[in-house]
């Protein structure tokens, strides 16, 4: 992977980003990082807000721009789209719930083996986005200080999909408070159909 795709990623899966903390991330002079993220810039990938600093000047911090986030890309989201809009035409909405409801079926049965040996919370979650990732959604976990856990998706490999059809959103989480087991609550905190950058989920025990 070449510098400028490292630095896509990172905006892709931290976020918004100063040149400087960039620069600490891969290796490189936060002079070197800004030349690279001006190129992105020019191309369409990037482009920059400036912010108030505590003292001076202000201080510049990066992003994907639409273009950028298209970089990774919305597996077969064209061929996806056709499809959805085949189903509702031939079998309507009752079609397309079937559908949604095998795809549920199909998914929850891969993601259970994938937790059935974890004993903790912690682990169950982390298997979940292990399995997750593979399927495209760049998953990681931050456990949190009061034990509960969050589900982090800095992709989604089928929003167009998704935006099409926001039955498959509201599957995948209920996928999630199936896999992961009674007594656990999930809890979607950020959604990308509604502006955020990523999907995040927020995963803790009940009583």
């Amino acid at each position: 992977m070449n510098t400028n795709d490292q630095l896509l990623m990172l905006l892709k899966t931290r976020g918004t980003q100063t040149a400087q903390a960039l620069a600490g991330l891969i290796g490189l002079t936060p002079m070197g990082v800004r030349r690279q993220l001006e190129a992105a810039e020019r191309e369409g990938l990037a482009t920059h807000v400036d912010t108030p600093g505590k003292v001076g000047r202000p201080v510049r911090r990066w992003l994907l721009t639409d273009r950028g986030h298209a970089r990774f890309p919305d597996r077969h989201a064209e061929l996806t789209l056709d499809l959805i809009a085949g189903v509702r035409t031939l079998f309507g909405e009752t079609g397309l719930e079937r559908l949604i409801v095998a795809r549920e079926e199909a998914s929850e049965r891969a993601y259970r083996e994938r937790v059935a040996a974890c004993a903790t919370l912690d682990e169950r979650v982390a298997a979940l986005a292990d399995a997750r990732s593979l399927d495209g959604y760049m998953a990681e976990v931050q456990p949190r200080a009061d034990g509960s856990v969050l589900l982090i998706e800095n992709h989604c490999p089928i929003c167009s999909a998704a935006r099409a059809c926001q039955q498959f959103c509201r599957s995948e989480l209920e996928v999630f408070r199936r896999v992961l087991g009674p007594g656990v609550a999930v809890v979607r905190i950020e959604h990308q159909l509604e502006g955020a950058r990523r999907c995040a989920y927020l995963v803790s025990q009940v009583a």
